[in-house]
């Protein structure tokens, strides 16, 4: 059986006896830190090192500095032993990721053995994920689909013109305004995006308020600001009017540091990414059958032509959406194009209008993995167009 190979810092006869009491630790004895330096400057490699704190002959928090600056070192466990509790030496510990802090008498011997089984895995982990290169996700634009791409848009452009115009017309004699409508969307980067006008000029100054009534991915139990009546759960179970943690004063109220930043937190959490307004009410007639046949995409083909934008892809998102999209989790869909049709957009109108916030950010997901590597189908882009043709006449304008 291999034995734990141990190097205890300090006097503690109790200690040192728990320790020789076990034949799975064997034990390296050093009364000062003075003593402890010869056994650091041999090749022995340690399993784990235990300090009194105080300990004579220097500081321990000194040492495990040291010992973590040095490379042979970095995955050895540092147990900090104290003869009494001590809040402020326990702080230190703490602040400074100390691995295990222990007041004397020390467990017993085969729960010390426990522990620093688990703490010498811990370690060794860490150790692993701060030296293994972060896998990088890069996106290149296949040859195949940029060439499918321009040649749809522009055949497309030039066969559906004549219908184009009809369109435009109407959409000029039922409201006044321009017939296009341009706003910034970010998509693998941030460009013009084009569509016909479906909405009555001056539309978007009732935004805020619809996102509020009316959105669809809108949870039904959104927090917009903190609270200061609430009590905090963890203050309300301590003693003598005692905190969970420091007290901050905001305004004429007082909130533990602790429960301003959960329900901080908790109204992230509760704000949708997403926006999209169910039975918009500022759409116009022509704009609703417009939309309902998805005839006012049409304009992003000029996108398509010009690269900011392909035919299948991720819904290129307006600015406000795609600044919440921060964490790798929800920007991974940026690694594949934004595009007119896709997962989402199929999904989506093939359900009637329905689907929540979590299960768009997977679709968008799951269509961005085609985009890392090798992963790339050209058959599965042209799946969901065919996908698309019986999905284009709905109900309801989402």
């Amino acid at each position: 059986m291999e034995r734990l190979q141990l190097v205890y810092i300090g006097n503690s006869e109790a200690n040192l006896q728990i320790l020789k009491s076990s034949e799975e630790i064997a034990v390296f004895h050093a009364s000062n830190l003075l003593e402890a330096n010869q056994f650091f400057r041999t090749p022995e490699i340690f399993d784990a090192i235990l300090c009194e704190s105080p300990v004579p002959g220097g500081d321990a928090f000194e040492t495990f500095r040291w010992m973590r600056e040095r490379p042979i070192f970095n995955t050895t466990p540092f147990i900090l032993v104290a003869s009494e509790f001590n809040e402020q030496v326990f702080k230190q510990a703490f602040q400074e990721h100390i691995d295990d802090f222990f007041v004397t008498p020390l467990p017993s011997a085969a729960d010390l053995v426990s522990r620093i089984d688990f703490l010498k895995y811990y370690r060794d982990k860490i150790n692993l994920q701060k030296t293994e290169a972060p896998v990088k996700l890069t996106y290149k634009m296949p040859v195949i689909k940029r060439l499918f791409d321009i040649l749809v848009a522009f055949f497309t452009l030039l066969f559906l013109s004549p219908f184009l115009l009809l369109i435009i017309i109407a959409i000029r004699l039922e409201s006044k305004g321009k017939v296009y409508y341009i706003s910034k969307r970010v998509g693998r980067k941030p460009f013009d995006f084009y569509k016909l006008r479906s909405m009555r000029t001056g539309s978007d100054a009732d935004l805020a308020k619809l996102a509020k009534d009316k959105n669809q991915y809108a949870t039904q139990t959104q927090k917009s600001e903190i609270d200061f009546s609430l009590p905090c759960p963890r203050c309300a179970q301590m003693s003598n009017g005692e905190t969970c943690s420091p007290v901050l004063h905001i305004r004429e109220f007082s909130i533990c540091d602790f429960w301003y930043n959960q329900q901080k937190k908790e109204i992230a959490q509760s704000k949708a990414a997403f926006i999209k307004i169910v039975n918009d009410p500022r759409i116009t007639k022509v704009g609703k059958f417009i939309r309902n046949t998805s005839i006012d995409e049409l304009p992003q083909l000029i996108n398509v032509l010009k690269g900011d934008m392909s035919i299948v892809g991720n819904r290129p998102l307006p600015v406000y959406e795609a600044e919440l999209l921060t964490k790798d989790a929800l920007s991974k869909r940026f690694l594949a194009p934004p595009g007119i049709t896709g997962l989402w957009q199929v999904e989506l109108r093939g359900r009637g209008g329905n689907m929540s916030e979590e299960e768009r950010m997977r679709l968008d997901n799951e269509y961005a993995d085609h985009f890392v590597g090798d992963n790339y189908s050209f058959w599965y882009d042209t799946k969901l167009i065919l996908r698309t043709f019986p999905a284009l006449f709905q109900k309801d304008t989402v």
